[in-house]
């Protein structure tokens, strides 16, 4: 059996503060090694793993992920220092391009050359936290600061990415790949491509962890342990834009989104629908029904990731995340 390194991963819809300490609260009680916050529209996700800093005490604490084009290198810089100060060193930066649809709706700024804004962004902030100047454009004319804290070289930086470029990106430049919704399959032969690209870029000696799992749902009543998985999945290929969607049929899986989307003309985030021919792409993307099935379905993920990070979809009751959250701790 591979080691049960586990993590937990939320979404941009858990938008209860409170429950998303106690969920890190209790993760590491429970010995689970990393807790990713994500931010979207929501919560600002470095005042939210400020608290849980302060609340923990060994697991990794993880931006999950905070978009190149909300905040500049530096201040991204700035902010993941800060917390690798609070944290005791335990805060892992993750970044991501991010989609049109938040770019533009959200922030207000052109989604132009996102692979491109992705890479720049990338190096800067890793130059900064090596204490190096910051990279300033030709045609600003200004001294180039420096970080006013002690540097960070060793702060681990991971990289959502779905498309090809994102994911080659995350192999050059990063120190672990951290993709939603890829399908547990295709790890076997995504995870040998990425490291020959990371041979090639001359890294095959540095330390790089994958960073993925299931979306979880524990529930007496398997149907219903069912839906709540099915209903997450729904949301994101038919109502998160094309990015999930289009990487889904990418990876191999496009007549079952088709499926879901022609199953679902009216949708809101909880009554989604996977149809039994989609059954397939649910079970390679979730684990769900009562807590031992949970776990042997958790546990199918240990050899394909370095870190197995369960989803807890949003919105749930305690008593149906606590049941998530000890039926996928490591043992």
């Amino acid at each position: 059996m591979a080691d049960q390194r586990r993590g937990i991963a939320l979404t941009p819809m858990e938008t209860r503060r409170e429950v998303i300490v106690a969920m890190a609260v209790l993760a590491d009680e429970l010995g689970y090694e990393l807790f990713s916050v994500p931010e979207g529209w929501g919560f600002d996700s470095t005042l939210v793993l400020t608290e849980i800093a302060l609340k923990t005490k060994q697991i990794a604490l993880m931006s999950g992920i905070l978009s190149v084009w909300g905040r500049t290198a530096g201040t991204i810089a700035m902010s993941a220092a800060t917390l690798a100060d609070i944290s005791g060193g335990r805060h892992v930066l993750g970044l991501g391009a991010s989609t049109k649809a938040l770019v533009e709706g959200f922030h207000g700024i052109p989604f132009e050359k996102p692979t491109r804004r992705f890479r720049q962004t990338v190096r800067a902030v890793r130059q900064i936290l090596n204490g190096e100047r910051a990279p300033v454009p030709d045609e600003v004319e200004a001294r180039p600061l420096k970080l006013g804290q002690p540097p960070r070289p060793d702060l681990p930086i991971y990289l959502a990415g779905l498309g090809p470029q994102s994911v080659r990106a995350a192999a050059q430049l990063a120190e672990g790949w951290f993709p939603y919704l890829v399908a547990r399959d295709r790890f076997q032969t995504w995870v040998p491509d990425l490291l020959r690209i990371r041979r090639r870029a001359g890294r095959a000696d540095d330390p790089f962890t994958v960073v993925a799992g299931p979306n979880v749902s524990v529930n007496a009543d398997a149907d219903a342990a069912r839906q709540v998985v099915a209903a997450n999945l729904a949301w994101y290929v038919c109502a998160m834009g094309d990015a999930y969607a289009n990487s889904l049929t990418n990876q191999g899986y496009g007549a079952e989104v088709e499926a879901i989307r022609a199953a679902n003309p009216k949708l809101n985030p909880s009554n989604g629908i996977v149809p039994e021919e989609a059954g397939h792409l649910l079970d390679q993307l979730a684990a769900y029904g009562p807590p031992d099935k949970v776990a042997t379905m958790v546990e199918a993920w240990d050899e394909a990731v370095d870190i197995n990070a369960v989803g807890i979809p949003p919105g749930l009751p305690w008593d149906q995340i606590e049941a998530a959250i000890r039926a996928a701790a490591p043992r």
